[in-house]
């Protein structure tokens, strides 16, 4: 971070020269003092995004470009399988709390309802098989395709249907935040 930091004065003066603005001009167009500005890029001053910004502003590049940002890391998750009785649990999202994204398995065998309440919000999508949802007084099943969200605090339960695996997505978010799905409307 700090040789990031470092590289910056360098990287002000060569797009300014570049652009062959003055240190005058760009004060003009910031605001910032012509001293505060020769400090920036002789490295005497650190920089801070309330100096940086109204550069960027000034000479209409992403801020990015200004500081040379590291490459952002490798963007892939690591799936870590869990598996619990008959249900293999695949953390989709890596941050705590917040949204959560699970990728469910359960076998044919997890197919006896033991509904549950908790705070919080969920959201399903089937991916393959044959899910059985036991939500208050509803008894359903879903397809593959099909959608279900409802508010964890009702008893629920889910699973398979007992016919053969199902495989779904689950989202689940603390109480009040919901997953809103949009689709076009069919034309018939």
């Amino acid at each position: 971070m700090d040789e990031v930091l470092a590289a910056v004065g360098a990287r002000l003066r060569h797009i300014r020269q570049q652009r062959e603005c003055t240190l005058a001009s760009l004060s003009r167009a910031t605001g910032i003092s012509t001293s505060t500005l020769s400090r920036l890029e002789s490295g005497q001053r650190k920089p801070s995004l309330e100096l940086l910004l109204p550069i960027a502003q000034a000479h209409q590049v992403p801020l990015d470009e200004l500081v040379d940002a590291p490459p952002v890391g490798d963007p892939r998750v690591r799936l870590k399988p869990v598996r619990r009785g008959h249900t293999t649990y695949v953390p989709l999202t890596q941050q705590p709390g917040g949204l959560q994204t699970y990728k469910l398995v359960f076998g044919a065998d997890r197919n006896e309802p033991d509904p549950r309440t908790h705070e919080g919000y969920e959201w399903l999508y089937v991916l393959s098989g044959k899910l059985r949802l036991v939500l208050a007084d509803h008894d359903v099943v879903l397809k593959k395709g099909e959608v279900a969200e409802f508010d964890t605090r009702l008893p629920h339960w889910f699973g398979s249907t007992g016919e053969g695996p199902v495989e779904i997505l689950s989202l689940f978010g603390p109480q009040g935040e919901r997953m809103h799905v949009r689709a076009r409307p069919q034309i018939g």
